[in-house]
């Protein structure tokens, strides 16, 4: 089975992935950020940070 892989965008952490497209979204396993993936090239992924919404609990 083949992998792709790319950099966490904010932590410069390598991300190794089965197949993935684009528009799809996963976790960087060190800080945990949510990335998108913006473009695959050459078996390279691109990753877009996005932009995730706390819930507010009133807390």
């Amino acid at each position: 089975m083949s992998t792709l892989t790319g950099a966490c965008p904010e932590c410069e952490t390598d991300v190794t992935t089965p197949p993935i497209t684009k528009g799809e979204t996963l976790g960087c396993p060190e800080c945990l950020l949510t990335l998108r993936v913006e473009d695959v090239h050459d078996g390279r992924l691109e990753f877009q940070m996005v932009e995730v919404q706390l819930r507010d609990w009133g807390q």
